[in-house]
């Protein structure tokens, strides 16, 4: 599988009221993985063609963190594309190496021309589950 790895650092405005990074900011964390990931693998034509909506999120916060520390985010895909759909796994793990936000978040790719779902195309597919 190919695996795309992101240092993030908590900003102030990343901080709610209690103190650690707010749920919504892990949410935004989340995609901007799965964003960089796409851009770091698929083919120009790719992205020109298509774009990914979230169609569900399953998110596990299993420790704080706050302003100014450094998560280590990890983003593969594990499984095939079922249609239009692939799960998505993310995990930010903490300088102490404990994992911080796990994740799994279902994707649906939509061709910008129809605004339509599609199938996901095979070679497209074969590039995110390769072996690195």
């Amino acid at each position: 599988m190919s695996e795309h790895v992101l240092e993030i650092t908590a900003q102030p405005e990343d901080i709610d009221e209690l103190g650690h990074v707010n749920n919504a900011v892990w949410v935004r964390w989340i995609q901007d993985m799965a964003t960089a990931h796409w851009s770091a693998i698929a083919p120009p034509e790719y992205v020109e063609r298509y774009i990914w909506v979230v169609s569900r999120h399953e998110i596990d916060y299993r420790g704080n963190v706050s302003a100014g520390e450094t998560v280590t985010g990890r983003t593969w895909i594990s499984d095939p594309p079922k249609g239009a759909r692939f799960w998505r796994n993310v995990s930010f793990t903490g300088v102490d190496g404990k994992l911080k936000v796990s994740a799994k978040t279902n994707w649906a790719i939509i061709d910008q021309q129809s605004g339509r779902p599609v199938r996901v195309p095979q070679t497209l597919a074969d590039l995110f589950l390769k072996p690195e």
